[in-house]
C-alpha cells in the first residue's frame, strides 16, 4: 500500500481542562506513532464556536494534525476517535500534491506575507 498525505481535523469536547486537553491530543499522535505515520504538522486552533450545536455544546476545541501514512493507519485512528467520548466531530482527508504544496507554503508563513503585500498594496 502506497504512504498518502492526510490531514485530520477534530474537536474535543469544551468542558475539558487544559491537562486533559493536551492528554488527548498526545493520546492521538501516540496512536499515530505506534501505527508507523509520520506526523507532519499539529495545529491547536483552540476554542471555537460550532456551527450548530453538538451534543448540547455550542463550542468546542478545535485540532488540526497533518501527518503521512498507508491507509490503514486511517482505520485505526479513527476507531480509537470513536472510541473516545471526548471527541465530539472528526474529519481526515488525503491530500492531493497541490493541497500539500499549500499547506507547506502556510506552515512557512508565506500565506501571511502574501496578505500583508496585498493590504499593503490596496491601502497605497
Amino acid at each position: 500500500m502506497a504512504v498518502r498525505n492526510y490531514e485530520t481535523v477534530f474537536i474535543l469536547t469544551p468542558v475539558l481542562n487544559e491537562s486533559q486537553v493536551q492528554e488527548t491530543v498526545e493520546k492521538f499522535s501516540q496512536v499515530l506513532k505506534e501505527n508507523s505515520a509520520d506526523i507532519i504538522n499539529t495545529e491547536a486552533w483552540g476554542l471555537k464556536k460550532l456551527a450548530y450545536p453538538i451534543q448540547k455544546k455550542n463550542t468546542g476545541y478545535y485540532f488540526l494534525v497533518e501527518f503521512t501514512g498507508e491507509g490503514n493507519v486511517v482505520d485505526t485512528l479513527e476507531l480509537a476517535f470513536r472510541r473516545d467520548e471526548r471527541v465530539i466531530r472528526f474529519l481526515t482527508t488525503v491530500l492531493d500534491k497541490h493541497a500539500v504544496a499549500y499547506g507547506a507554503r502556510r506552515r512557512k508563513g508565506e500565506m501571511n506575507q502574501q496578505k500583508v503585500k496585498q493590504s499593503e498594496a490596496v491601502a497605497q
